[in-house]
């Protein structure tokens, strides 16, 4: 099943490409609309900008915004009511930056290249989340998976695959005595420290629980991968440590937070003292975002949305109406890889490439589901969408 563009008539493509390049007038007015080339998905930040408009003008521009988008226009345009200033909203062209970003298969590369991930999760309760997160990275095309996560998961998580590599080195409070947990804490972090600079992408949170002292040693290990400028995906239980501690994110261009709706609510309480307001979703998340610091927010729902606190991207592939447990840490694993893939891509330079890789890794699973759930459909689990995430991308961007 292969994601098609939307199609129209040979009359309605000329007539969004007249709206898209100049100006239109509608009744009496006449302005320039600011959609860029039809079909943009990304729009540079140089480019981004916000217009306030007179009352009769901010009319006419959401009549011209109600014709783009019944004629399967691209980027739409959202009125702010109270102050009449616009923000883009843009379903991306998902399928092209999938394209743009995915490295072809080149025997002149060597191991490590296209990718080395690693999971910061797992522990007692929960160990096939950092294993779902890490096998799909090698699923998607990452050479190397690294799973760090306590004692006593390890031993269960190697089981799964031989294809992981798995390091024993966190802690959980009941397995160290007060007075060693400040020298253990040091070393826990060393022995990730010294790996860090090997990784592409950073996956903290997948099966990580709230163990106090375990959140600890993996507050230092951000603060680590942060100073060396590695790019870090947070999900799970690692957004409930960020949560409460925003400034392990803020103001860090490379962190990516991928919430879903509980996880969504307590960041908007936490950071805008406010609930969760659907009825200008858009909106809310640019805020937050920009309340952050311009972390990139992957809002998980029926269309994923993503802001780096300018333009609001949304995608809204249909995957399935199965909702069974896993499928975000088989996101965060995508988004981890596509991002190491976007940052190190030329052709993303003038575009904003975590933007890129969350747009990616969203598309991907969302069309990896549907595989999975046309044949499944009921009994679609975790496993059997994590084995269409192959097929899913050769579709889309042949290796070869």
């Amino acid at each position: 099943m292969q994601i098609q563009p939307s199609t129209q008539s040979p009359a309605t493509l000329r007539f969004l490409a007249a709206i898209s390049t100049g100006t239109i007038q509608l009744g009496f007015t006449l302005f320039k609309l600011n959609t860029g080339p039809l079909n943009e998905s990304v729009r540079p930040v140089e480019h981004r900008r916000n217009y306030s408009f007179a009352s009769s003008t901010v009319a006419v521009l959401r009549r011209q915004s109600f014709l783009i988008r019944a004629l399967g226009g691209g980027i739409h345009h959202k009125v702010d009511s109270t102050t009449g200033s616009i923000m883009q909203e843009t379903e991306a062209d998902a399928v092209s930056i999938i394209r743009a970003i995915t490295p072809t298969l080149d025997p002149t590369r060597h191991k490590g290249q296209a990718g080395r991930i690693a999971v910061i999760g797992g522990c007692r309760e929960y160990t096939g989340a950092p294993y779902f997160a890490a096998i799909s990275a090698l699923k998607i095309g990452a050479d190397l998976s690294h799973v760090f996560c306590t004692k006593d998961a390890a031993p269960i998580i190697k089981s799964y695959s031989p294809e992981l590599i798995v390091h024993p080195v966190l802690e959980e409070s009941y397995s160290v005595r007060e007075e060693e947990r400040k020298q253990v804490s040091v070393k826990v972090v060393a022995e990730v420290d010294k790996w860090m600079e090997r990784f592409d992408c950073l996956v903290v949170g997948p099966g990580l629980g709230r163990d106090p002292f375990l959140l600890d040693c993996v507050s230092e290990i951000m603060k680590h991968a942060r100073h060396s400028n590695v790019p870090i995906v947070v999900d799970g239980d690692a957004l409930f440590l960020v949560t409460n501690n925003l400034d392990l994110v803020h103001g860090y261009p490379l962190a990516v937070l991928t919430p879903n709706v509980n996880e969504y609510k307590r960041l908007v309480q936490k950071v805008l003292k406010c609930e969760v307001d659907d009825a200008d979703a858009h909106k809310q998340l640019s805020s937050l975002s920009k309340q952050i610091g311009g972390v990139t927010i992957l809002r998980k729902g029926r269309s994923d949305l993503i802001s780096d606190g300018d333009l609001v991207n949304s995608v809204s592939i249909y995957g399935s109406p199965r909702r069974c447990g896993g499928q975000g840490d088989i996101l965060s694993g995508s988004v981890a890889v596509f991002l190491s893939w976007a940052h190190r891509d030329s052709v993303a330079a003038d575009r904003n490439p975590t933007i890129l890789g969350c747009i990616a890794g969203s598309a991907l699973l969302r069309k990896a589901v549907s595989l999975a759930f046309e044949t499944r459909k009921r009994a679609t689990l975790t496993t059997d969408i994590i084995e269409c995430l192959g097929r899913s991308l050769e579709d889309i961007s042949p290796a070869c």
